[in-house]
Formats: C-alpha cells, structure tokens, sequence
C-alpha cells in the first residue's frame, strides 16, 4: 500500500513522533510510503496497557477472553514480513478463531483494504493480537467489517436483523487510525450489524468517521441489531486514553449505536470528540450530529451498563461530552456503578445534575459509588 502524506498533515505527524520522544527519522518524498517509518514511534508513545487501571468490576464470563490454545489458523509464519495486510484479509474472510505469528516485537501491518466478516464461516470467530498486533487504515479506509444484512458477505437466515451468528471476538489488538468517512454509517475502526461482537482487551487510537450528519457515528465502533437484543461486550478496553489519540467524528467519538445494549467494564475513554453540529433531527440550516463525545446511544429499549470505567476529558459539540443516551420510548435504562466520569463538556445541552451526560429514559440514571462532575 502506497500512501501520501499532504503538507497540511506533516506537522500532525510530526507533533505524534515528538509525543514519541522526539524520535529523529528520514524525511518522506511524496513517493515514499511512510506509514511504516512514522507508526511504530507513534505506537510506542501510547497508553501502555489496555482498559481502567483502576476499573475492578467483576467481568462475566461471557464477557472475557475467548480460548485461542487451538486456532484454526495463523497470520504469519514467525516474522514481521509475512504479517501483511492480503495475509489479515484473507484469514479473516475464513473465519475461525485466528492468531497472529509476527515474532517476538510489537507489529503494525497497515490494511490496503477493509477486512470483512463473511457470515458463513463461524459461527465463532475470534481475532486475537496476543497485545503485539496493531491494525491500521492508514487513515483512509475502514479496519473490520461485519453485516448479516450484506448480501456480499452471504445471507445465512431469513432474519438477518437478528440472528445468533457470527459471534465475533477481537481480544489483545490495537486498532489505529480507521477512517470511515466515505462509508455509510460510521465506524472508523469496526463495524458490526447482527450476530454478536465483543471487544476484550483493546485500544482504539485516533480512528474516525464522517465529521457531520445527525445518523452517522462511532469513530472507534459502530454497531445495530445485536442477537435478541443481548448485550454487546466492552472489557478492559481503551478508546483514546492520552490527548493525540482519541478518537473523532460525528457523533459518539468511542462507540456508538441504535438500539444496541452495551455492559462495559474496566474501560477507559478518553479525548474522544462528537465534532457534527445542529443535533438530531439535524437544526434547519445545519448537516446535524455532534453528541455523545465518548458514547452515543439512541433507540427504544435497550441499556447501557458501565461498571469500573473512566470516561474523562472527552467532548461534545451538542450534547453529551460523555455520554448521549435517548430511549425514544422512554424504556431504556442507564446504569453507572464504581466509575468515575469528569471534565466531559457538552457545548450544547445536557440533562440537569449530570455533568456530561443527556438522558432520556426510563426513570433517572442509575448511580452506584461513582463520580460524575
């Protein structure tokens, strides 16, 4: 893959390898590709671990790490060279349970196109980084796909909206600098309609989607239509976690979704931005979006449910910097239990002694041993 760093962009990349440490590299021509001379320091300078340090909610076991001790496959044959981009493709177009053989040091391999779910091939998949792997859309294209209603990645039921399948697991990846902006929807780092997703152990840094539109949204993930409305899984993950790497776009800067369930526990968010403006329905005169800086929730029933999370110095052009959650039949539920949620500022509107929070839903909140301020 072959990409070009514009003028207008130097100083972002720059000021990434000066956060790295100041790190001293060879300039680029327009002909270089130098995605793999600037990712590796960038990488380096971001949050260590993944998830809340400080997060010590007990994680259901549904929730937590898929076995990987008998995969059905391997990316890479030992070294950094045969983790490419067509070798991440094609494993997970066939489906299974999948690890990566990169060797010993942390890997980047940067995608020259989205790697896309087909839906017969689980029913479970599971894609796991074993915490060396970062996967990159190089700023231009989307990382993962998954859509039962995709015709192009085979219809498998008559209920596409809802079905049990694929069960799909990311554990132990980084995802970095995903970009769905030209795509519908959002979801800069994966998306995911039907079956089920779960998402243990990972860091999204710096992925984006369109920057305006009142339906379009989760510049780290975007997902509907979870299985007979279960939940979808966040554990001990990160989304943003340090300034220079949150992530950005229309609405719900980490994740976002309609009518989607989410449990989270031990998590972080962090400089994530909801960047659209004039709302939804979008204000006349205006292209709409701009809520829900960390979280954008919205549909009928369903619930958010954050135990051990952080959710600190995102922000939101309109309304909630932290977190945006509208039940449009006021049965939605919201849950917030031993976090902490701060310095999230909403520019617009947010519900009344609920610092970086809009709710709309069935009866207040629910706060237990948290902090919101």
């Amino acid at each position: 893959m072959r990409v070009t760093i514009l003028a207008s962009n130097l100083a972002v990349l720059m000021a990434w390898l000066a956060v790295a440490g100041g790190l001293a590299v060879a300039p680029a021509s327009a002909q270089d590709d130098p995605w793999p001379l600037f990712l590796p320091a960038i990488i380096a300078a971001a949050p260590p671990v993944a998830g809340n340090p400080d997060g010590n909610c007990a994680v259901p076991a549904e929730a937590g790490l898929e076995d990987v001790s008998a995969p059905d496959r391997t990316i890479g044959d030992g070294t950094p060279q045969s983790c490419t981009s067509q070798a991440v493709v094609e494993a997970v177009a066939q489906g299974g349970v999948m690890v990566f053989d990169c060797g010993p040091a942390p890997v980047t391999i940067v995608l020259s196109q989205t790697a896309k779910i087909f839906n017969d091939t689980g029913p479970r998949i599971v894609i796991d980084g074993g915490g060396k792997v970062t996967l990159s859309g190089g700023g231009v294209r989307r990382i993962l796909y998954m859509n039962t209603c995709d015709q192009a990645q085979v219809w498998t039921t008559p209920h596409c909206d809802d079905q049990d399948h694929p069960r799909l697991t990311v554990q132990n990846l980084t995802f970095v600098d995903g970009d769905a902006t030209g795509e519908e929807d959002g979801g800069g780092a994966i998306f995911a309609r039907g079956g089920r997703l779960k998402i243990v152990n990972c860091r999204f840094f710096r992925n984006a989607c369109a920057a305006t539109g009142p339906d379009v949204g989760g510049a780290a993930v975007r997902a509907f239509d979870q299985s007979q409305d279960l939940p979808l899984y966040v554990t001990g993950s990160t989304f943003g976690g340090r300034a220079g790497y949150g992530n950005t776009g229309s609405n719900g800067g980490g994740i976002s979704s309609i009518g989607v369930s989410w449990t989270v526990r031990n998590s972080l968010f962090t400089h994530n931005r909801a960047v659209g403006y004039g709302a939804n329905p979008a204000r006349p005169g205006t292209p709409g979006g701009g809520s829900g800086g960390a979280i954008y929730n919205d549909g009928n029933t369903f619930t958010l449910d954050l135990c051990g999370t952080r959710i600190e110095d995102n922000a939101a052009r309109e309304g909630g910097g932290a977190i945006f959650f509208v039940s449009n039949d006021l049965t939605g539920t919201l849950r917030i239990e031993d976090s902490v949620l701060r310095k999230n500022p909403s520019e617009g509107f947010e519900t009344a002694g609920y610092p970086g929070i809009f709710y709309l839903g069935s009866g207040p909140p629910v706060v237990v041993n948290s902090v919101i301020e």
